[in-house]
């Protein structure tokens, strides 16, 4: 499936700011020279493991004045890219979207892949449209996690039933709920599957004025990752959710490796850039950049060390998604790490 426009819509998940982002300054420090800031955007996914992590780099960095945002992968890099935001680290929750996006337009010269995960369906066990969905297996989290039964599509594809994600162009885990509705086509050999899951799919755009759209209310099934799920399992009795099957849910293995599967999202926006970039069906992978624009690269590259050693692994392994030691590089990427993160990372 491919996807070509050049309308952009809202993300599901605005940004959420931990410290006050303020207005543009002037008078900022040049580039390369290094203040007592450090601007941080990261997607929505990684909130609480950045949390903790920020909280560990405040300690040893007292001095340091860091500036959270999270939101939408997609929509965080397009705003950086623009001038609109400013970002010393930037961690999109897919690591093609820094291949695809900013390193062609100069503004990242590496990527580093430093987490992992997976993709699952979440529903309610009181939802009455999702008490129909065939799971196998109990749900014990994380030492079990049922799995979903033959026919479980037919399911989220019956009459009034809504499947809540985020806009494909805006964030990683839109376009991946879409990727895995052409995966599910292929994978079950169902002619017009993608289509039909498609007219299911529900796009929740964030809107502060309103109360957010509610699981067993306005929507019976969201495509999610697992640690993510599993958070909010611990905090509602009512809440489940299933693994897919190993072909489709674009984790460690499957066959969607050798496939086709794409989806092409507008690109950034700004002179010189490509008007779209396809971005290719690849496993759950969360990646990080300094980008070259970064105005406190010494404060970056110290609180990368960290999110790559162990406090960020003891951040993930708490709140997800899964680490990755050592995190993962490309040969070419390598040498143009700061050589602080090279004996933190392994070149593939």
């Amino acid at each position: 499936m491919k996807i070509v426009t050049c309308a952009l819509a809202l993300a599901l998940v605005g940004p959420v700011l931990l410290t006050h982002v303020g207005p543009v300054l002037l008078d900022r420090p040049a580039l390369g020279q290094s203040s007592n800031a450090l601007h941080v955007c990261h997607a929505g996914s990684l909130l609480a493991a950045f949390t903790q992590v920020e909280g560990e780099f405040k300690k040893q960095h007292p001095e340091v004045v860091i500036t959270d945002t999270s939101g939408g992968s997609v929509d965080l890099v397009r705003r950086f890219a623009a001038g609109r935001l400013e970002c010393d680290v930037l961690a999109p929750a897919d690591h093609l979207v820094i291949d695809a996006m900013l390193k062609p337009a100069r503004l990242a010269d590496f990527s580093i892949v430093f987490a992992s995960g997976r993709m699952v369906l979440a529903y309610l066990a009181t939802d009455l449209k999702a008490k129909a969905l065939p799971v196998s297996g109990a749900f014990a989290p994380p030492s079990s996690v049922p799995q979903v039964g033959a026919g479980w599509y037919d399911v989220l594809t019956a009459p009034g039933v809504r499947i809540s994600g985020a806009h494909p162009f805006m964030d990683p885990g839109g376009y991946r709920a879409h990727m895995i509705f052409e995966l599910a086509q292929a994978h079950y050999k169902v002619p017009g599957l993608q289509n039909a899951l498609l007219q299911h799919y529900q796009v929740n755009v964030a809107d502060p004025s309103a109360s957010a759209p509610a699981l067993g209310k306005d929507f019976s099934f969201q495509l999610t990752y697992e640690h993510n799920a599993a958070r909010t399992a611990t905090q509602d009795p009512s809440y489940r959710y299933a693994a897919l099957p190993p072909e489709i849910e674009l984790s460690r293995g499957g066959e969607f490796l050798d496939s086709p599967v794409s989806i092409t999202i507008p690109g950034l926006g700004i002179p010189g850039s490509a008007a779209s970039v396809t971005i290719k069906a690849s496993r759950v992978e969360w990646g990080l950049t300094i980008p070259t624009k970064s105005r406190n690269r010494e404060n970056a590259v110290a609180f990368v060390a960290s999110l790559l050693g162990a406090a960020g692994s003891a951040a993930l392994t708490t709140n997800g998604p899964a680490p990755m030691r050592p995190a993962r590089v490309t040969r070419q990427d390598f040498d143009r790490l700061p050589q602080a993160l090279r004996n933190l990372t392994t070149k593939e």
